[in-house]
């Protein structure tokens, strides 16, 4: 038996005394009276009224093993433990039926598995430094945002298409994993490119490619060589008072950056934000690294069967991904910086914590 308190069924008996009262007293009296609640009166009332019956319709094929109570008991035990499987749902809620009826029942509510959403690891401390950076931006208009210089790096593999392979297939290991329907991952996919760069409003800034891994040197070559010479060029054409942003890595916030950036923001008249830990989730530029691998893709199919040592595929990702970027639309930077003062609610409303963004 399950756990679920059970709801007794009423009685011809009680049904009769229930259509007799009806005329003569409220819902609440009659349910004092006879010791039924309100609510199950109100509910047989209206069935009766649309049947002219007290008998309950007839049910098609086997009778169901659960009582309301005790699917609406599966309903909450599966939302307060969302990661437990079936199994040990059917255990914790001591339900006699099988995994399948209980699958079924949950389907019936609205509830199935999805794949678990990945987001970076968040504390309680970083939740309340992300609410208090959105409360700091709450009022910030979309002028304001498009002010600010979004930066970051990412690396790009040549399997690294970031789109999703649906396939028409009946529900069998035959035709799961026929040839027509596989998605090929290719062994060298795992040489990777990395690559810098940054937009501010409907302006695209440089892309930058990078050798090897990021330091703190290489990152002050980019900003030097890359981002100071764009933020000039914007000066002049009309974008003042710039806020440069960038995350929390290593190379981003040492002493040595902090300081030529420092240097830099009182020669060359731009600010550079405090950035909260662990947001990338209102960094637009990493919705933008994700139209880059889709349009990366989406133009040139053989990138994922690019062949030859390393350095020709490199070589061929840098050419590819300087043409892409370089056709990047202003629609789409227009849509990401129309998108900021939604991200900023979205984050308070979720009090710090995670957002759809």
């Amino acid at each position: 038996m399950c756990l679920a308190p059970q709801r007794k069924e009423l009685t011809d008996f009680q049904k009769g005394q229930i259509v007799a009262l009806d005329p003569i007293y409220s819902q609440n009296e009659i349910g004092r009276q006879l010791g039924i609640s309100q609510q199950t009166i109100s509910a047989f009332l209206i069935r009766y009224h649309e049947r002219h019956s007290i008998n309950n319709l007839p049910h098609p094929g086997a009778p169901r093993k659960t009582t309301p109570a005790t699917d609406r008991y599966l309903v909450r035990s599966a939302e307060s433990e969302t990661r437990q499987p079936l199994a040990q749902l059917r255990v914790l809620t001591n339900c006699e039926i099988s995994e399948r009826t209980i699958h079924r029942h949950l389907l019936e509510a609205g509830i199935r598995k999805w794949k678990a959403v990945e987001r970076p690891l968040l504390s309680k401390k970083h939740a309340a430094q992300r609410l208090q950076w959105a409360r700091e931006h709450k009022s910030w208009t979309r002028e304001d945002w498009e002010r600010v210089a979004w930066s970051d790096e990412c690396a790009v593999r040549k399997d690294s298409d970031p789109r999703q392979t649906y396939v028409f297939r009946r529900q069998n290991n035959r035709e799961k994993y026929a040839l027509k329907n596989i998605r090929p991952k290719v062994r060298n996919g795992g040489i990777l490119q990395m690559v810098w760069a940054c937009f501010v409003g409907t302006k695209l800034g440089p892309i930058a490619f990078i050798d090897g891994s990021v330091n703190t040197t290489v990152y002050i070559d980019i900003l030097t060589e890359k981002l100071i010479p764009f933020i000039d060029a914007i000066h002049v054409d009309g974008t003042t008072n710039v806020i440069f942003q960038q995350d929390n890595a290593s190379c981003h916030v040492s002493k040595t950056t902090r300081a030529f950036l420092q240097t830099a923001a009182t020669q060359h008249a731009f600010m550079t934000m405090e950035w909260p830990v662990n947001s990338p989730d209102m960094n637009l530029i990493e919705n933008l690294w994700a139209h880059l691998k889709r349009e990366l893709h989406k133009r040139y199919p053989d990138t994922l069967t690019l062949q030859g040592p390393p350095h020709t595929i490199r070589t061929a990702l840098c050419q590819r991904l300087n043409e892409v970027w370089w056709e990047i639309g202003e629609d789409v930077l227009d849509r990401l910086v129309d998108s900021m003062p939604r991200r900023v609610e979205a984050l308070i409303r979720a009090k710090g914590w995670y957002t759809k963004y």
